[in-house]
């Protein structure tokens, strides 16, 4: 093969993007057409990251600079599976990475879940963040709200619920999300883990940020303080899990501050059933739990119902299948050897098509696992290159795609698109002195970022 390398990797996310990096950054003459079925770019960084964690979003900026390289091309608005067939890009494309990531929401399976006051975490993030496929208005009437879940998720939906609208002003929340928070009533927050601290997925920052608001304290019960032997050695093992749990300890010792919105940290209370009457939540049945000694808990038949309005589900996310790739259903992943997708579990791999990040592994983990399961992924796909292993595409021009696409009328947006989407989005907020106020509405995005008239 003696002209480049094509390379079609669909999902421009943070795996997608790490993934094109590591191509065009390789001693291999690589070609990344980065494929998007959103309008714009950086999947779960634009869309998943709460408003008021500017230090995450400043991760952007590193993403920013490799989708400015000149071997990577971003085509946005166009999803696969629907606009173009998988089969379809490998006339066009040497090689496919599927990043698609997780965004639906994961289920607690308890009875009550279908509740009218009953949400997924990702359905909330996703009005919050300004997502176009969600929807644009929120009840925030409950003023007891449950959060199950102690996570990263559990910790921004809660700190969302409990700050006020002005002091996530200074954010980039779209005006829409701003004028429903400013009705939102809740008072106490109620978060809930069926195991102790040390099995908290907490970050420890992200933990220790959650107090400095001056309208949230934190409490947690002394008596939820509780650690068996794999709970001690989990401390040992990991410096994280010991800031953590040196965290919650000193949220439970502490004298109170007197903020106006309480959020309590529960743990060893397992949710058991959702409780309702006329299809309203009414309340949260637990059941309180006791460490093993292994780290699991075991119920103790000991029942709590805790008047509650609403319930938030942020037990993770869950990944969607992607039309003509094999899915695992009961694992949630395309089935994969570490990279190259398979058939089947174990069965055998599917030449040309490779697979990285939430899709590929589960949604769990952080930046430093996305960027090594990128690693691992393009390793394994130069390799086959090398060995000659790859089916040579035969559509081979860049203009090849852009004119299929073109016959489909599908509006592509573009990197170019982008900074027009990024600048008016900037000015938007300069009234304000607001860094951005976001674009929401998905034909707005496609008439900064898409075809301009000439």
């Amino acid at each position: 093969m003696t002209s480049p390398l094509r390379v079609a990797v669909v999902g421009s996310g943070p795996a997608g993007i790490y993934a094109s990096d590591l191509l065009v950054k390789s001693e291999v003459d690589v070609k990344v057409d980065l494929f998007e079925k959103m309008p714009a770019p950086f999947g779960l960084i634009r869309y998943g990251v709460a408003p008021d964690h500017p230090r995450i979003k400043g991760i952007v900026q590193s993403l920013h600079n490799v989708m400015e390289k000149e071997d990577i091309r971003f085509l946005g608005n166009i999803e696969i599976g629907r606009d173009v067939t998988v089969e379809e890009l490998q006339d066009y494309y040497d090689a496919v990475i599927f990043a698609t990531g997780a965004t639906a929401d994961r289920l607690v399976n308890i009875p009550g879940e279908d509740l009218e006051d009953v949400h997924g975490a990702g359905e909330f993030v996703g009005f919050y963040d300004g997502n176009p496929n969600f929807k644009r208005d929120w009840d925030l009437s409950a003023e007891s709200v449950a959060v199950i879940g102690v996570g990263n998720v559990s910790l921004d939906v809660s700190r969302i619920l409990a700050k006020t609208a002005d002091e996530l002003l200074v954010t980039e929340i779209p005006d829409n999300v701003y004028q429903t928070l400013k009705t939102n009533r809740a008072k106490e927050i109620h978060v809930f883990g069926r195991r102790g601290p040390a099995q908290a997925k907490y970050t420890p920052k992200e933990l220790k940020e959650l107090d400095e608001s001056p309208t949230i304290e934190v409490i947690v019960d002394p008596e939820d303080i509780d650690y068996d032997a794999a709970s001690e050695e989990a401390r040992r093992a990991t410096k994280s899990t010991d800031l953590v749990c040196q965290t919650l300890e000193g949220y439970a010792m502490r004298e109170t501050k007197g903020a106006p919105h309480k959020l309590y940290i529960h743990f060893f209370e397992a949710p058991v059933e959702i409780l309702g009457k006329d299809g309203k939540v009414t309340g949260l049945k637990t059941e309180r739990t006791e460490l093993d000694g292994t780290g699991q808990v075991n119920g103790t038949g000991k029942f709590t119902e805790w008047p509650v309005q609403a319930v938030y589900s942020a037990v993770g996310y869950h990944p969607q299948d992607v039309e003509g790739v094999p899915y695992d259903e009961e694992k949630a992943v395309i089935p994969n050897d570490g990279g190259h997708v398979l058939r089947d579990n174990g069965g055998e791999k599917i030449p040309g098509l490779y697979t990285t990040g939430w899709i590929k592994r589960g949604p769990v983990g952080l930046i430093g696992n996305t960027k090594s399961d990128a690693k691992d992924t393009t390793s394994m796909l130069l390799a086959d290159h090398l060995a000659g292993e790859l089916t040579e595409a035969t559509k081979r021009d860049p203009q090849d795609i852009l004119d299929l696409l073109a016959s489909r009328d599908i509006a592509v947006t573009t990197w170019e698109g982008w900074h027009r989407l990024d600048a008016a989005e900037r000015a938007a907020g300069e009234p304000q002195e607001r860094e951005r106020v976001k674009i929401v509405e998905w034909d707005d995005m496609v008439r900064y970022a898409g075809p301009q008239d000439k």
